[in-house]
């Protein structure tokens, strides 16, 4: 079996994952994974397939039938034999809104050689103080190589430094 990676945008409205779905399953593709959702009305998402090596090309222009309706992108996955950390770190993020957020959490992880898995965001106007709050949940994969607890330290300064608060996810 071959693995792809199809991301999928385009004007969010009903019956869009069906669509895709549809066309994997007709292909003899199996939806492993995904995350989906709607931003800004349009609609967005990232789905891990598996299908036979003979029909990967069949699948892909299936896919790009869809246009029109969603634009959809199909990437070779990285495959077997990738191996998986075996430590996860989590935290969340949750301060005053500000652009550059998330390029400085982000730089903070990469240059102690961590690596996002999963990172979700969100702004939202505060309850009381007025202004817009920030808020991301981020978990990132950890090579047994890197001391967690310079990481920790290296987020709780970056914390002080952009006046967030950053707590660590069990």
């Amino acid at each position: 079996m071959t693995t792809l990676v199809l991301t999928v945008v385009g004007p969010d409205r009903a019956g869009l994952v069906a669509a895709v779905a549809d066309v994997v399953d007709a292909h003899g593709g199996n939806w492993e994974n995904s995350q989906l959702a709607e931003l800004a009305g349009a609609f967005a998402g990232i789905v891990q397939v598996s299908v036979d090596e003979t029909r990967v090309e069949e699948l892909r222009a299936a896919l790009s039938a869809l246009d029109g309706l969603l634009t959809v992108t199909a990437h070779a996955g990285a495959g077997e034999g990738v191996s998986t950390p075996d430590r996860e770190f989590s935290f969340r993020v949750l301060g005053n809104d500000r652009p550059g957020i998330v390029r400085e959490v982000s730089t903070a992880l990469s240059s102690q050689g961590l690596s996002i898995e999963r990172m979700s965001t969100e702004t939202y106007d505060a309850a009381m103080a007025g202004g817009r709050l920030f808020e991301a949940s981020i978990s990132a994969r950890v090579p047994a190589s890197v001391d967690v607890d310079a990481v920790q330290a290296a987020l709780e300064a970056l914390a002080a430094e952009i006046q967030v608060d950053v707590t660590r996810e069990a």
